[in-house]
């Protein structure tokens, strides 16, 4: 497997952001982590990208543990946080060839891996452009760029699609499908219908708890992503 969680805890003084989690992923699944704001969801993902330690548990990402070596996990992985870090002032092909070198991507790679990113993530009209006269949903191409740039196992989304106008949100969406066809995609969001369109497994996280895993397909047969989602937001 791909991501091996352990009872894992977080406390913030004495809330608990995490209250003994357990969750495993499978190399080429896209797993929504899915529940309402304040839930455990970028505490979580935080914590697997060694941004943050957790207070208990044990996390592996493709066989490393976070603590032993923190620094591989991270190369494997990438990351874009719901504050999408871009330098608005650098133009779009100069910012990725920045963020290849960051990577340690040198020579005809480097130059091959920019341009084959601004194909796959739909910039090639923009690429002459500074980022900060680009839209939200250009933004956004430019940090999934970014994110996979060093072409990582694992892709990190931290509400990927927030503030995206209804165009930009459909292809935002078809752009990390064909990720997952690849790699092994975990997506943050509040929104149920976002999990429905992109992953094919849904985890419900509440009060740092899980309180629902499982298919899409199945979670949706019986009724229960919905019923559940609707509960939790209702406080029930």
């Amino acid at each position: 497997m791909t991501i091996d969680i352990k009872n894992l805890t977080k406390l913030y003084a004495n809330q608990r952001a995490l209250d003994d989690v357990s969750l495993s992923i499978n190399e080429g699944e896209i797993v929504g982590l899915l529940g309402p704001n304040g839930a455990g969801k970028s505490t979580m993902m935080k914590i697997i990208t060694c941004f943050i330690p957790p207070t208990s548990g044990e996390v592996k990402v493709c066989g490393l543990d976070i603590f032993d070596e923190p620094l591989q996990i991270r190369s494997l992985i990438g990351y874009l946080p719901e504050q999408n870090p871009l330098y608005l002032d650098m133009y779009v092909r100069e910012s990725l060839m920045f963020i290849a070198g960051l990577h340690k991507i040198r020579g005809k790679e480097k130059k091959q891996r920019v341009e084959q990113m601004i194909e796959t993530v739909g910039l090639t009209k923009e690429v002459n452009k500074k980022i900060g006269a680009l839209s939200k949903g250009y933004r956004q191409r430019v940090g999934l760029a970014q994110a996979m740039i060093h072409d990582p196992k694992v892709l990190i989304l931290d509400e990927p699609t927030t503030g995206l106008d209804p165009n930009q949100l459909v292809e935002i969406r078809q752009i990390i499908k064909q990720m997952g066809k690849k790699k092994t995609v975990i997506l943050s969001t509040h929104i149920m219908q976002e999990v429905e369109a992109v992953c094919s497994r849904a985890v419900i996280i509440n009060n740092g708890k899980i309180v629902a895993d499982d298919t899409i397909e199945h979670l949706a047969l019986e009724g229960s992503l919905e019923k559940t989602f609707r509960d939790i937001t209702m406080g029930i």
